[in-house]
């Protein structure tokens, strides 16, 4: 038997392109320094937006199986080797935006069984044993439906692994301190001119914004800057790279953080490490206060 990683890292995330966007200098970090970091990747993405005009042929299963192999490139570029779907290939379909019809489809992640899909994410959790959870919030960062449903699938496998005695340390939220966007926005507005996007997004489009005070932890993840970008941009139907910023299929720039900022939401916190306005000093390091592995 394969001796586990004294540390285990696992990501929940809704579609291919988000953990690169949320997560991808914490992975990066994470990799690097010999974590196990698992990703659980919920839907394939089917109707998402593409971008590039020699792709928008792609729809449905075909954009799904084209996104798979985004997911894959992007992972080299993060050094995470384990990466997964939930329940398999294909078993939750993409939801769409919030009240379309798509979010009627039958198999789309917005109408699964939370127990049902939670129970595949405890196999994961079995298997990895992971001291930390990293997911969205309850509002899906952005209201997103397969972003809320991430949430839930999430948080209700956490509870059920600590049933089955299994349980997971500390799980925490994505979160961005609207000081950081306020400023990084600022820096795009000068920059905006010698960029090739449309115009620039606005603070609102960020997902998981909130008040300084509510961020318990930050990840220094600049070492990794060049591999987040590289991760995002293997999303290329989804993303347009350049950095430090990019943008969506809309066309409007938006930051791209190389400090990943979290909030915990189920455990103790560990060493604080770098002082903060407006709260306590935050922990710089997911594991913080986590003992012994297991």
């Amino acid at each position: 038997m394969t001796e586990r990683p004294p540390r285990r890292l696992l990501l929940v995330h809704a579609h291919p392109d988000d953990e690169s966007i949320n997560n991808g200098a914490t992975m990066a970090r994470y990799a690097a320094e010999g974590a196990q970091v698992t990703l659980v990747t919920c839907t394939l993405g089917e109707r998402g937006e593409v971008i590039p005009p020699g792709l928008a042929h792609l729809t449905g299963a075909a954009l799904g199986e084209y996104r798979r192999r985004e997911l894959a490139a992007a992972m080299r570029e993060l050094g995470v080797e384990d990466f997964r779907l939930l329940g398999g290939a294909g078993r939750y379909r993409d939801s769409g935006m919030m009240g379309l019809p798509d979010n009627d489809d039958p198999g789309c992640l917005w109408q699964a069984d939370v127990d049902e899909a939670a129970a595949h994410l405890l196999e994961v959790i079995r298997e990895v044993r992971p001291q930390v959870l990293v997911t969205y919030d309850p509002g899906g960062g952005y209201g997103h439906p397969d972003h809320i449903q991430a949430h839930r699938i999430a948080m209700r496998a956490a509870g059920l692994a600590a049933e089955a005695g299994v349980g997971i340390a500390k799980v925490y939220w994505n979160r961005v301190p609207r000081a950081v966007a306020e400023e990084a926005f600022a820096r795009l507005a000068e920059a905006l001119p010698g960029l090739a996007f449309a115009g620039s997004a606005v603070l609102g489009d960020v997902p998981g914004v909130v008040d300084d005070a509510r961020i318990t932890t930050e990840i220094d993840g600049t070492a990794y800057a060049a591999a987040k970008a590289a991760a995002m941009a293997a999303h290329a139907t989804q993303i347009e790279v350049a950095e430090p910023y990019f943008a969506l299929s809309n066309q409007l720039a938006q930051p791209l953080f190389a400090t990943e900022y979290y909030e915990l939401a189920r455990g103790e916190r560990g060493a604080p490490g770098v002082p903060a306005a407006g709260g306590p000093a935050r922990e710089t390091d997911l594991f913080a206060g986590i003992g012994a592995p297991s």
